[in-house]
């Protein structure tokens, strides 16, 4: 092996080597970001297309379409999640477009700062309805595909910034409005959701 060949070699070696140990997330280029504007302060996301690809078309297309503009957090439960994106603020609920396929099983945790989709019973019934987990909710999570529980709730993105927005979210006074319980009494409105792509 000549001098060159072993220099070539050695700069493969370390270029294995730096992408071990890069972060998934550093190496998930072209992941979109989006921006919820709310009556209560801006909550940045990355979106993870690299892992959740439907999820995130899906809510992409909800966001573009200006479908959340104007929609309420409708359902805050403060050491669980506030979910959002489907109820107008006298709590009527919105049409929505067909539901997707449940991508849970994609390895993402129900972590404190991640958004997930919202669901029936059904686990491939998600359509508009997101939420943000405020504490790590391990039951959520993907277990197997059996019963509903275990296929869990698919996690498709993060926030970057803004969590002390969701906090104060979280914590605002609820109640029970029109046979719907942990209804903010005061609507925490989403103004809009702006989509950049990576």
């Amino acid at each position: 092996m000549n001098k060159h060949q072993a220099v070539l070699n050695r700069l493969a070696g370390l270029a294995i080597l730096l992408t071990l140990l890069t972060p998934p997330t550093l190496l998930a280029e072209g992941n979109p970001s989006a921006v919820i504007r709310t009556s209560m302060g801006e909550i940045q996301l990355e979106l993870y297309a690299d892992k959740a690809p439907v999820s995130v078309e899906n809510f992409v297309n909800y966001a573009k379409s200006g479908y959340y503009d104007g929609t309420i957090f409708h359902r805050v439960i403060g050491n669980f999640m506030i979910q959002g994106g489907g109820f107008t603020p006298d709590m009527q609920k919105k049409t929505t477009g067909e539901p997707i396929q449940n991508e849970a099983a994609n390895g993402l945790k129900n972590k404190r700062g991640t958004i997930a989709m919202a669901r029936t019973n059904n686990p491939h019934s998600a359509t508009s309805q997101f939420f943000i987990n405020v504490n790590d909710n391990t039951d959520l999570d993907y277990t197997g595909e059996g019963s509903s529980r275990e296929w869990g709730y698919t996690v498709f993105g993060r926030v970057t910034s803004g969590m002390s927005v969701v906090d104060s979210i979280r914590f605002v006074p609820t109640g029970r409005v029109q046979g719907f319980s942990d209804v903010p009494k005061e609507p925490v409105v989403i103004e809009s959701v702006e989509i950049s792509d990576g």
